[in-house]
């Protein structure tokens, strides 16, 4: 039993430091020689980067945000394999999603001030139920091109993505699906979601604004 707590503290405490890797902050410090957190929203994520560093650092930032959650949940697996070997794998996976998405959204580095955990989140989700994270992707496509609100799109393609990752899981007939794994990543979604409290609170009051066109968060 304790050699299994202490599995699952490393796979935590990995994936959180993988997580906390504040890509867009190292990149707009290190080619805009500027503080991310002093431009625009303040947030670390790859849209604030897009509006304070352009187009193309705003992608590198969202690749890499996205890479470290995947890199993350895939170290989860192998330590899981390795120290866990009768425990479900996806048990691992789910843990390691969990923390990586805390740490990206509340780094060590940056007195727990981070990002709001859409693109690690992605990143996470495309190992994890790589199915329900192309289908909640499309979701965010599609209100991204009706609406041009990049909040609504990352809060609604949140939302689809347990929907999606229950109803697209692939486990054995007689296991069922993977009921805690699947909680872990509707966890994952609802702490993306509550990070866009102040962006819920503009949509409603009809002051968010639209990509593309002037401040947006």
């Amino acid at each position: 039993m304790l050699h299994m707590v202490y599995a699952n503290l490393l796979i935590a405490a990995a994936a959180y430091l993988l997580g906390s890797i504040p890509c867009g902050y190292l990149l707009v410090r290190f080619y805009c020689h500027q503080d991310i957190r002093q431009a625009g929203s303040g947030n670390i994520g790859a849209t604030n980067v897009l509006r304070a560093g352009g187009k193309g650092l705003g992608a590198v930032t969202f690749l890499l945000d996205m890479l470290k959650g995947s890199a993350a949940v895939g170290l989860g697996a192998l330590l899981g394999a390795l120290l866990l070997p009768h425990c479900p794998l996806r048990d691992a996976e789910a843990l390691a999603a969990l923390a990586a998405v805390l740490g990206h959204i509340f780094p060590v580095w940056l007195g727990f001030k981070g990002g709001k955990g859409v693109a690690t989140g992605f990143g996470v989700f495309l190992v994890a139920a790589p199915w329900g994270a192309l289908a909640a992707i499309a979701v965010f496509a599609v209100v991204l091109a009706l609406s041009r609100y990049v909040s609504l799109a990352s809060i609604l393609g949140a939302a689809s993505f347990p929907l999606f990752a229950w109803l697209l899981s692939r486990t054995h007939p007689e296991a069922g699906r993977p009921v805690f794994y699947i909680a872990v990543q509707a966890a994952v979604a609802l702490i993306i979601i509550a990070k866009h409290h102040q962006n819920i609170r503009r949509l409603l009051a009809g002051t968010e604004s639209r990509f593309g066109k002037g401040r947006f968060a």
